[in-house]
């Protein structure tokens, strides 16, 4: 166990929440800050990044009280409409929030090259935020150009969605892997249940080495995912921090993907606790 760990990847709702419009999914359970922060003092986990969820839409207002709750524990990632204002951003930016993220899975195509994303893009570089991507490597060349033209930090989600049960397909992959030698393209190492049905060590071995190949380990983050939203019967934080354990094999690399690189990617510091 490497001496400290960040969790890259969680979300924090209420079941009681309104709602976004178009939605793909709707819990009927809580996931509280109170539970998220019981799960990283059980698993000696010192920090977390708060994801907004798709469901909850641009209404960041739960994420944000649980940023303050955290007292310094968490950071967050934000949803924003694509026509908001810079001030908007700089209100988030003083709460913690250290990027807007794109769920473009299940979206349809979606046009970046528009004005007002190109403008919005223009705001997260001038603000030193990022942004970060969730959309199947299919679709991944099509929204990475546009967002990458404003040279601004890209995190791609869940390494990179690559098709269920198919992670090894090199044509989806394919432009992903390209953008390897790029500064300001960082991966999570997160939702393995989201790219295998019955994850196998060998597959996990082998899509864990390919990243750490191309990317290397300082440009790869370790998430869990928490509460492993449509997974939440078959999968728990411990399994995520597990597997991470268990199948990154050289120290240096367990301690990049565990703590140094969200540490320095999301400016995280041990005495912001």
């Amino acid at each position: 166990m490497p001496q400290a760990v960040i969790d890259s990847h969680a979300h924090v709702f209420s079941r009681d929440l309104p709602l976004a419009p178009g939605r793909r999914y709707a819990p009927n359970y809580d996931a509280t800050l109170e539970q998220y922060l019981a799960l990283l003092d059980q698993h000696q986990v010192a920090y977390g990044v708060l994801v907004q969820p798709s469901f909850l839409g641009t209404d960041n207002s739960y994420m944000l009280e649980a940023l303050h709750k955290s007292a310094g524990r968490c950071v967050g990632v934000a949803v924003v409409d694509p026509a908001c204002h810079l001030e908007e951003l700089v209100a988030l930016r003083a709460q913690r929030v250290k990027g807007i993220r794109l769920n473009l899975f299940g979206a349809g195509t979606v046009d970046l090259h528009q004005a007002h994303w190109q403008q919005l893009f223009a705001h997260i570089k001038a603000l030193d935020m990022h942004v970060e991507l969730h959309a199947p490597s299919s679709m991944l060349e099509r929204y990475i150009a546009p967002i990458m033209a404003n040279d601004v930090a890209l995190v791609v989600d869940h390494f990179g969605r690559p098709a269920m049960d198919q992670p090894f397909q090199i044509d989806p992959l394919a432009y992903l892997l390209s953008l390897a030698d790029n500064d300001r393209i960082f991966i999570k190492v997160s939702a393995i249940y989201r790219i295998f049905r019955q994850p196998q060590a060998d597959s996990l071995n082998r899509l864990l080495s390919l990243f750490i190949r191309t990317f290397s380990s300082e440009k790869l983050m370790w998430g869990s995912d928490w509460p492993h939203t449509q997974h939440e019967t078959e999968h728990r934080f411990s399994d995520s921090l597990n597997w991470a354990l268990q199948h990154i094999q050289q120290p240096r690399d367990r301690q990049n993907i565990l703590y140094r690189t969200a540490a320095a990617f999301y400016n995280i510091k041990g005495d912001d606790k």
